[in-house]
């Protein structure tokens, strides 16, 4: 028998805000706690602030592993979490892409704004462009994320996305979908698929 791959970490894009709506925060938490009991580390933006907060500190208090990560310009505007069990601090933006892509099996993005939107659509495009097979979803809360879908189905209808290769975009709408759909993603790959020197070697392409 084959043994299935497993997700051990998951990097949660997520706003440094926590929105207009009351189940925007309370999705964050709970996704936070979810992790926490499945074992499962989270990587995040290092921030204390909004979803990214309250994702971090939702998982800590649980009992569970978080990793921030976040560029030394945005420590104080972020504030940065201080109850990680792993804090780094990198020199830029870049570096900070590089290092949560790095940690993570796969991606999840939670409402938020220009930041969250760029870090999705960078992991979109990579595994577009065949650079990693890591899964890479949104959490659809309140159809939060509704418009972006519109506007990829109109992109593959107008030609932009070809229809043999889509957009390879997971979508939960609630929290206890999201491992369900995860691990249904990642049974086929491989253990160097999401860890080791598959990885390495993805990285070295970028």
């Amino acid at each position: 028998m084959v043994a299935m791959t497993k997700i051990k970490s998951i990097c949660v894009y997520c706003g440094a805000a926590t929105g207009a709506d009351a189940v925007y925060l309370d999705t964050a938490i709970a996704l936070g706690r979810l992790l926490a009991a499945e074992g499962i580390r989270l990587v995040y933006g290092g921030g204390g602030v909004g979803l990214m907060g309250a994702t971090a500190r939702a998982c800590a208090e649980a009992g569970g592993r978080v990793t921030g990560i976040i560029p030394d310009f945005l420590i104080g505007k972020e504030q940065a979490f201080d109850h990680a069990h792993e804090l780094i601090v990198t020199k830029d933006m870049h570096e900070r892409k590089r290092l949560m892509f790095e940690r993570a099996d796969a991606f999840i993005a939670l409402p938020g704004g220009i930041g969250t939107l760029e870090e999705l659509i960078e992991q979109l495009t990579w595994v577009q462009l065949n650079r990693h097979s890591k899964p890479v979803m949104v959490l659809n809360v309140a159809n939060f994320w509704d418009p972006l879908l519109t506007l990829l189905d109109h992109m593959q209808a107008t030609g932009f996305v070809n229809v043999a290769r889509p957009v390879k975009l997971l979508v939960a709408h609630n929290v206890r979908a999201v491992l369900p759909k995860l691990h249904t993603a990642v049974a086929h790959l491989g253990e160097g698929e999401l860890h080791g020197e598959a990885e390495e070697r993805v990285l070295d392409r970028m």
